[in-house]
């Protein structure tokens, strides 16, 4: 499954999760073994995706292989956002510095409220009556 000498990283947002394998090579990025163009058809998606790599100027040096689950396309975006920046830093430290200004190593702790017993939904009560 994994590529030869490449480095691996998990990323994680909301309820999705993204493993990314980085190898050397000329610049080409399956998601799910589709283009990345083809997974995250919306564009803001997809530079949310590969966001690290056009920060790290890395777009054309290596190839990105992502197997993604969970969540629905913005949970998935963040999560392989964030398991490309840490395996680019694992890649090179110097990445880390310019990731840490522009908040990429940072794991997005926002979940869903649960709903609670009594209510309709997390927050929402019944309609209340006086009489």
């Amino acid at each position: 499954m994994a590529m030869k000498d490449a480095i691996d990283a998990v990323g994680r947002r909301k309820t999705s999760v993204a493993r990314v394998f980085l190898a050397p090579g000329k610049g080409n990025i399956t998601v799910n073994k589709l283009p990345v163009e083809e997974y995250f058809r919306e564009a803001s998606k997809r530079h949310e995706a590969v966001r690290p790599l056009v920060l790290a100027e890395k777009m054309e040096d290596v190839d990105v292989k992502v197997n993604v689950h969970g969540g629905g396309m913005t949970g998935q975006a963040g999560a392989v956002c964030l398991a490309i920046a840490r395996a680019l830093v694992e890649m090179d430290e110097e990445n880390r510095l310019t990731f840490r200004k522009e908040r990429l190593l940072t794991r997005d702790p926002r979940m869903v409220e649960r709903k609670k017993y009594g209510q309709k939904k997390a927050r929402k009560r019944f309609q209340f009556s006086k009489r």
